[in-house]
């Protein structure tokens, strides 16, 4: 079944594969070393060898309406002592004199300086609360490699590069990048690595990854420079992309970033549309209640329906607005429009307005929204339309490709070459965890082949995911985009 899919998904490859250029470089790909690998359940595999800024609420109070609110979640937890976060929220609301937005509480939840779900701890894996994929698999990051260096090739091979990710996790994709890459000196040598991360423990586990040392200037005239020793590449870490240095071409990779950036919520309501916000209740609890007069954030949902269809519009009673989503990516188009390169953000979402897809998830399982906050992970789909009319907004001198799916994107690459390379000197543990990591990749819904456990099985990514890409104009269509 296996075979049969990988014949399948090569043939795609091939339609779609259409620069002479890609094609080399993934050829080389396949048969570069052996790369650091990830099980699906997070832990590490033997090595593989080859036989080749939004408006928010202002301080005033807000009145609000709660009877027209549309399905109220229940709560599950019981009353229990209120933890630092939620006495800085319940805090923040009373200081109001009125709830705060949706966003707002998306935003303290994930990235409070204390308490925030990211700040401190390690989210990822099966030991944390959920798996990204470049934890399940080498190849993922490999296949990002492969786009990464033939982008640097439609540009003209710049000798300095810099090489941004946005939200890197624990810094498995950037490192299996990096290894990758490790053959093609030219590529690495150019490289200015720059993660953008605001989590001080991430930025730890970023650094052993990635097996940085400190080096000192031989002359002691500059600064102590962080290098990766996996290939000699100079690493910065930085809160925004704003304080990454421009000037030079620039990749971004923002891969499971954009849903974590605070939403803003609406309702149809007999008023119009009112943002959803967060309140107390009279018992203590968090709960949603309907803004009686229009919020800043209007402006923002007004801008969405500017690029919607009337018919689009018409059938919603709930819409979700990312104003952060869109001055990220006002941002990104302005940079690639000056400097050069190109961005290319993969996550779950839609090639529309968004409705209704916040959700809170706590090991593996989703949980309440509003229950104890700080302890479950909030992200929401994506709106890759909003993305691509940003971007077009910001910069005439950029262009938009996609979305594509996962599947495509990763099939265009080669990961079908580089999973059949794999397969062929392997163990029987290694060959099993290489067959789910690729269905988790590229397949939708149960693996076919799989013979464990029901609740184990696999579930494929690959037309859950989107992949798009901003490049400047003067380049051309990217790989695999064409």
């Amino acid at each position: 079944m296996l075979r049969r899919l990988l014949s399948q998904a090569s043939t795609q490859r091939r339609s779609l594969f259409r620069t002479s250029a890609s094609l080399s470089w993934c050829r080389q790909f396949s048969s570069s070393p052996p790369l650091t690998s990830q099980s699906p359940n997070g832990t590490s595999v033997e090595h593989l060898e080859d036989t080749e800024s939004s408006p928010t609420v202002p301080p005033a109070a807000i009145s609000i309406d709660r009877s027209g609110l549309y399905n109220p979640p229940e709560h599950s937890h019981e009353p229990s002592s209120d933890s630092e976060l939620v006495k800085h929220l319940k805090s923040i609301i009373k200081f109001r004199g009125g709830p705060i937005s949706v966003a707002e509480y998306m935003e303290e939840v994930l990235t409070n300086p204390k308490a925030g779900f990211y700040i401190n701890r390690d989210v990822f894996g099966t030991e944390g609360d959920f798996i990204t994929s470049p934890e399940v698999s080498q190849m993922f990051g490999e296949m990002v490699c492969v786009w990464a260096m033939c982008l640097w090739e439609q540009v003209g091979q710049p000798k300095k590069l810099n090489l941004v990710e946005l939200g890197p996790g624990r810094g498995t994709l950037i490192a299996d990048l990096l290894r990758g890459a490790s053959k093609f000196r030219n590529f690495t040598d150019s490289l200015q690595i720059h993660l953008v991360e605001c989590s001080p423990t991430l930025q730890k586990l970023q650094y052993q990854n990635l097996k940085c040392i400190n080096k000192n200037d031989a002359d002691g005239d500059a600064e102590e420079q962080i290098i990766s020793r996996l290939t000699g590449t100079s690493v910065s870490w930085h809160a925004t992309l704003e304080q990454v240095p421009a000037g030079v071409p620039t990749i971004i990779i923002a891969h499971e970033f954009y849903d974590a950036l605070p939403v803003h919520q609406f309702q149809r309501t007999s008023r119009g549309w009112c943002e959803k916000m967060v309140d107390v209740s009279e018992n203590s609890m968090f709960q949603f209640v309907l803004s009686a007069q229009p919020t800043p954030t209007t402006l923002y949902l007004l801008k969405r329906f500017k690029w919607a269809e009337n018919e689009e519009i018409a059938k919603l009673e709930q819409v979700e607005v990312c104003p952060k989503a869109m001055d990220l990516t006002q941002e990104i188009a302005k940079r690639i429009g000056s400097d050069g390169g190109g961005a290319l953000i993969i996550d779950y979402g839609l090639n529309g307005i968004v409705s209704d897809s916040l959700q809170a998830i706590r090991k593996h399982e989703f949980v309440n929204i509003l229950d104890n906050p700080g302890t479950a992970d909030l992200s929401a789909y994506v709106d890759f339309a909003a993305i691509r009319h940003s971007a077009e907004e910001a910069s005439d001198d950029v262009s938009v490709h996609g979305p594509m799916t996962q599947s495509q994107f990763l099939g265009s690459l080669g990961i079908n070459f580089r999973v059949e390379a794999l397969l062929e000197n392997c163990t029987d543990e290694q060959a099993d965890s290489l067959r789910t990591g690729y269905w988790r990749l590229v397949g939708e819904g149960e693996a076919p082949f799989w013979e464990g456990p029901e609740e184990q099985a696999p579930i494929g990514m690959g037309t859950r995911y989107l992949a798009t890409a901003i490049v400047n104009k003067k380049q051309g269509a990217p790989v695999p985009f064409q």
